[in-house]
């Protein structure tokens, strides 16, 4: 009996181990800081990383409405100084598409997934993007900010998505 039970725990962890996506430790990364804006709470990191032709993210966010829904996007500029993250200016849109689903082609470069915060107000978020980079090129996003928005977005609504104000705000940076 002990010996099956061993097993299933053996197989149990290998089964969740196959599932996560790997990172290749030399592979060009890019990070965020997110800090409060005066018109938030919100707080925490995001890492970016190249991985082939795709962007892995991993965020981690704090201090946001419990059970509900952020807008999460990345801004054209990298400067949070204005206070209420406007000066990260719209979203980052080099193809010069209309805002749309993060699942779909015609869409800004910056349009995410949301931010979907549990019951203490925390979020994460693990995904793969593509229409960026991490690398140099027209398409980084380094140097870019990363806005959390105090609204869901409906993906419709041009050029914002109708998601409200910005509650946090950082610069993605290399390294």
């Amino acid at each position: 009996m002990r010996r099956v039970l061993l097993a299933f725990v053996a197989a149990a962890a290998l089964a969740a181990l196959s599932g996560c996506k790997s990172i290749p430790s030399d592979a060009p990364k890019a990070t965020a800081n997110l800090v409060p804006t005066r018109n938030g709470n919100a707080a925490g990191t995001a890492s970016f990383y190249q991985v082939g032709g795709k962007v892995r993210m991993v965020a981690n966010v704090s201090g946001l409405v419990p059970g509900r829904e952020h807008g999460f996007h990345i801004h054209e500029a990298g400067d949070c100084s204005s206070g209420d993250g406007m000066s990260a200016k719209g979203h980052f849109n080099p193809m010069g598409k209309p805002h749309g689903h993060y699942s779909t082609a015609e869409r800004h470069a910056g349009d995410m997934p949301a931010l979907k915060a549990d019951a203490k107000g925390d979020a994460k978020l693990e995904t793969d993007l593509d229409l960026m980079t991490v690398t140099p090129g027209p398409s980084s996003i380094v140097g870019r900010g990363l806005i959390v928005h105090a609204d869901p977005d409906d993906y419709k609504t041009q050029p914002t998505g109708n998601a409200g104000a910005r509650i946090a705000c950082g610069v993605i940076q290399a390294g």
